[in-house]
């Protein structure tokens, strides 16, 4: 496996994302929340306009996944103060299994490190198993709840969870 992590600095990159959340989300998430909710969400947190403002005016840092230099997924995370919020973390269904996954979390448990954050802080919808499964493994505890009304009738009913990161 041939992979990178490329930070997202460009209109190209960042139609790149919006282009590959729609596929991701509408995969994964229309069973979970219905296709309502999924295109709302994508319209409001994941469309160009949408990362843009929270790569210029939030301070979110997003990357893309390569695999032998080509994109197969992405990350967006903010740096808090003693914490890493990982915002998205998603591949390409076809990709998933490969060690992708892993490869991008290794880079984001170094930036921790790098930037002295002792935590990797995320939400997860209640109902995305896999996912929580997937992130019990590498280690993150379950540590509370949060409901948030992100409007238009919708909420995201989600678990905290976190990671304590072990300085090297």
């Amino acid at each position: 496996m041939q992979a990178q992590m490329k930070k997202v600095s460009t209109a190209t990159e960042v139609e790149l994302v919006a282009h590959m959340a729609k596929l991701i989300w509408k995969e994964h998430y229309i069973p979970i929340i219905g296709e309502d909710q999924v295109d709302y969400m994508l319209g409001k947190y994941q469309s160009t306009k949408a990362i843009e403002s929270q790569i210029n005016e939030d301070g979110t840092h997003y990357y893309l996944i390569l695999s032998a230099e080509v994109p197969v997924g992405y990350v967006g995370f903010t740096e808090k103060f003693n914490e890493l919020f990982l915002s998205k973390f998603y591949l390409l269904k076809q990709e998933r299994g490969k060690g992708l996954g892993h490869y991008a979390f290794d880079f984001l448990v170094a930036r921790c490190r790098e930037i002295g954050a002792a935590f990797i802080t995320l939400t997860v919808n209640k109902q995305n198993l896999d996912t929580i499964r997937v992130y019990e493994k590498l280690g993150f505890e379950n540590y509370g709840e949060v409901i948030t009304d992100i409007g238009s009738g919708y909420v995201m009913d989600d678990f905290l969870m976190r990671l304590r990161i072990k300085p090297r």
